[in-house]
């Protein structure tokens, strides 16, 4: 990685670029390519860039590298929950905190049973993935190899699995506040409301840059980027894969990467 300037010395410092992680800088649960990470440096000299996912910051640093701090300004993992700016962690939360263990064990339980009904492919294991900041369910179980997302990713469009399971849960539980989100292959997000990836927008002050521009695949209503797309501080942009992302930023360097 080349020397990043100072963000006062680059091209256009007043501008963010926000990036999804998962179908926007990398194939879903897959490394990210040195073509992308090329790109982003060339984005860097001129904006400011950040990365905001769903998954922890163990799964952000596998995917991104080790260095993730280094290579973005921001990193917001959990949405948000945990954030790093220029390196330096600079909010937690935990979702604990915000439901208690008696709901987390009530609702645990519920999804358990429910899962335990389910007619799919295969299961696997790992069917409730408990985060900082947010409950991450899966149908199949995360422990399924890339062959068995794949294929559940195409038994799911035909059977709506994951979107009737948060019809039953959004009713079951309707009076706690809670936002589901559908995003990735395999599974699910369930957090309090507010907690999508808007959440990471709290780190960072109105008053800092005159563009946010914000990268995602899952923009569509019920996609875990949809908020984030549709925020009154963001420009979003909707891509559909990580070629996607490159071929705008490409475009975006004519205004941005110009003196």
């Amino acid at each position: 990685m080349s020397r990043v300037p100072e963000r006062a010395q680059r091209t256009s410092p007043r501008v963010l670029y926000l990036f999804d992680v998962d179908g926007t800088l990398t194939a879903p649960r897959q490394r990210v390519t040195d073509e992308v990470l090329q790109v982003l440096e060339q984005a860097r000299k001129h904006v400011v860039i950040g990365v905001v996912g769903g998954s922890d910051f163990a799964k952000q640093r596998e995917q991104l590298g080790d260095d993730v701090l280094e290579r973005f300004d921001y990193s917001f993992s959990e949405n948000g929950l945990l954030a790093f700016e220029d390196g330096v962690q600079v909010h937690e939360r935990s979702l604990v905190d915000e439901l208690g263990e008696v709901r987390i064990k009530e609702f645990v339980n519920f999804v358990l049973a429910y899962v335990a009904t389910l007619y799919v492919p295969v299961k696997r294991g790992t069917f409730i993935e408990f985060r900082t900041g947010m409950i991450n369910v899966s149908p199949i179980g995360r422990n399924c190899s890339q062959a068995e997302r794949d294929a559940f990713e195409a038994f799911d469009r035909d059977h709506h699995v994951r979107e009737r399971m948060v019809r039953v849960l959004r009713e079951r539980f309707s009076g706690w506040n809670l936002q589901f989100s559908i995003g990735g292959q395999i599974s699910f997000d369930v957090f309090p409301k507010g907690w999508d990836k808007t959440y990471c927008l709290r780190h960072i002050a109105a008053d800092a840059y005159d563009e946010i521009h914000f990268f995602g695949d899952k923009t569509a209503p019920g996609g875990n980027d949809h908020e984030m797309y549709e925020s009154a501080r963001t420009i979003g942009h909707a891509v559909a894969s990580p070629d996607d992302t490159c071929l705008i930023l490409q475009e975006l360097q004519a205004t941005h990467g110009a003196h």
